[in-house]
C-alpha cells in the first residue's frame, strides 16, 4: 500500500496598524504566491481585523475568493481583511495571548505566519517566532513591511510611503498654484498637515514641489520647533514671492518635546493622539504677520489615495509579499524582506532580507543631511532619494467615473476552540 502523503500545512496572513494605498498589493503578493505553491501550502487564512482575528479565532478562508478577486486587491486601497491597532504586550506580561495564538494555529494546522505591518507588528512577529520555538510548535514567522511613516530600519523604503509621498507632493503643488493665483488680494499662506509622528519622511515629500519654484517651509519632527525662526522664514518667503506653503508633520514638537498637535489623549498603542498642528501653525502666522491663510489636514486621504498611487510603491508592495512566501518556503524564520537601493539614476532596487531582531522596536529617522541647513527644507540628496519612490502611475480601472475597487466575500472558517476573552 502506498505511503500516505503528508498533509499540507496552512498559512495565516494579517494586516496591522494604519492601512495604506498598497497594503492589499502585499496581500495579493502573499496569496497569489501561496496559490502558486499548492503542492506545499494548503489554505491561506486571513485574520479578520488583524491579529485580533487570530486571538478570537475569526479566520477568513481566502481560498473562497476567485483568482480575479485576489488579483483586484493589487489596485484596491485600505485593508481588505480589516486591520487593528492592537499591540501584544511582552511575553512576560501577557504570555496567555501568545499561547492562544499558538493554540489557534495548531487547531487550524498553520505553519506559516505572515504579519503585514510596521514596527509594532515586527515586534509581535519576532515574539511569535521565539514563543513557537519555546513551545515546540513549528511556525515560521515572516514580517511583511508596511508603513506610510517610512520609519522601519534596514529597508531603503517601506511600502505605503511612496504613494503617500506622491499624494502629498501633488496636493501641495496643486494647492500652491491656487494660493499663488489668489495671493495678491486674498490668501497668502497655505498650511498642510501630514502624518509622521517621529519621522519627517512624509513632510519631506512636500519639498519636492520646490522644483516648480514654489516657496515651501517644512516642519519636521527631527528639528525642534523654534517659533521665532519659523515666523521669520515665512515672513521672508511671503515678501519674496507674495505667498508660501507650509507643510507640517503631525509630529512637529517644541524643545520640551510637547507636540504642536498634542490633544492630551492616547491611542491603542499608548502613543499621544495627534491632530491639529495645521490650525495651530496657521493661527501662529496670522497673529504674528497678519496674513490670510487656509489650512488642511491630509489625514486618511493621504494614505487611502489609491487613485494616484506610485507605480514604484505598488510593485514593491506586491514583490515584498511574494518574497515573504518564497522566504518561508526556503525555511526562513523571524525575518523581513527589504528593499535595497542599487542606484538613484536610473532607479534600481532589489529585495534583501533583515533579521527581525534588528528591526523590532527600531525607528528610522530623517538623516540630518536630508534636511536643509536652516531646518525648513530638503537637500538635493533627499530629493534624489524621494524622486524615484513617487515615480510612475498605476491607475485602477474606472467605471462610471469612479475607480473599481474589490470587496471580498471574507468567508469565515468554522471555529474549533472555546471563546477567548481579550483583556
Amino acid at each position: 500500500m502506498a505511503a500516505r502523503k503528508a498533509r499540507k500545512k496552512n498559512a495565516f496572513y494579517a494586516q496591522s496598524g494604519g492601512v495604506t494605498a498598497v497594503i492589499n498589493a502585499s496581500a495579493c503578493g502573499v496569496i497569489e504566491t501561496a496559490r502558486a505553491h499548492r503542492d506545499r501550502i494548503g489554505t491561506v487564512y486571513a485574520g479578520r481585523n488583524g491579529i485580533i482575528g487570530a486571538l478570537t479565532e475569526e479566520l477568513i478562508d481566502t481560498g473562497k475568493e476567485s483568482a480575479a478577486a485576489i488579483r483586484a486587491l493589487r489596485s484596491t486601497p485600505s485593508g481588505a481583511f480589516g486591520s487593528c491597532r492592537y499591540k501584544l504586550k511582552s511575553l512576560d506580561t501577557n504570555r496567555r495571548e501568545y499561547e492562544r495564538l499558538i493554540e489557534v494555529f495548531r487547531a487550524h494546522d498553520i505553519a506559516w505566519f505572515f504579519y503585514n505591518g510596521g514596527g509594532d507588528s515586527a515586534d509581535t512577529c519576532f515574539k511569535m517566532s521565539q514563543l513557537s520555538e519555546a513551545m515546540g510548535y513549528p511556525l515560521q514567522a515572516i514580517h511583511v513591511p508596511k508603513t506610510v511613516d517610512n520609519d522601519l530600519p534596514i529597508t531603503d523604503c517601506c511600502p505605503g510611503f511612496g504613494s503617500v509621498a506622491k499624494y502629498v507632493a501633488v496636493s501641495a503643488l496643486e494647492a500652491s498654484f491656487d494660493v499663488r493665483s489668489m495671493a495678491r488680494t486674498s490668501t497668502k499662506v497655505f498650511v498642510l498637515e501630514v502624518m509622521g509622528r517621529h519621522a519627517g519622511w512624509i513632510a519631506a515629500a512636500g519639498g519636492l514641489i520646490e522644483a516648480y519654484g514654489i516657496p515651501v517651509a517644512i516642519l519636521f519632527p527631527e528639528i525642534e520647533f523654534d517659533e521665532k525662526k519659523f515666523i521669520a522664514r515665512v515672513d521672508t518667503l511671503v515678501k519674496e514671492h507674495g505667498y508660501c506653503t507650509v507643510v507640517v508633520s503631525e509630529g512637529a514638537h517644541h524643545v520640551d518635546g510637547t507636540f504642536l498637535a498634542e490633544q492630551g489623549s492616547r491611542d491603542a498603542f499608548g502613543h499621544a493622539q495627534l491632530g491639529g498642528a495645521a490650525p495651530v501653525v496657521a493661527n501662529m502666522i496670522k497673529n504674528a504677520l497678519g496674513h490670510k491663510f487656509h489650512w488642511a489636514v491630509a489625514d486618511y486621504l493621504q494614505r487611502a489615495a489609491r487613485h494616484i498611487a506610485s507605480k514604484t510603491d505598488v510593485k514593491q508592495a506586491y514583490d515584498l509579499g511574494r518574497r515573504a512566501v518564497e522566504l518561508a518556503l526556503k525555511g526562513a524564520n523571524a525575518v523581513m524582506p527589504t528593499i535595497e537601493r542599487v542606484s538613484d539614476v536610473p532607479y534600481r532596487w532589489r529585495i534583501g532580507v533583515a533579521d527581525l531582531a534588528d528591526v523590532a522596536n527600531v525607528e528610522k529617522f530623517m538623516p540630518r543631511d536630508f534636511i536643509s541647513e536652516d531646518g525648513f527644507g530638503i537637500t538635493e540628496k533627499c530629493h534624489r532619494y524621494l524622486a524615484p519612490l513617487i515615480a510612475g502611475e498605476d491607475y485602477p480601472a474606472y467605471r462610471n467615473g469612479l475607480p473599481v475597487y474589490a470587496t471580498l466575500k471574507n468567508v469565515a472558517v468554522p471555529k474549533k476552540l472555546a471563546d477567548f476573552a481579550m483583556k
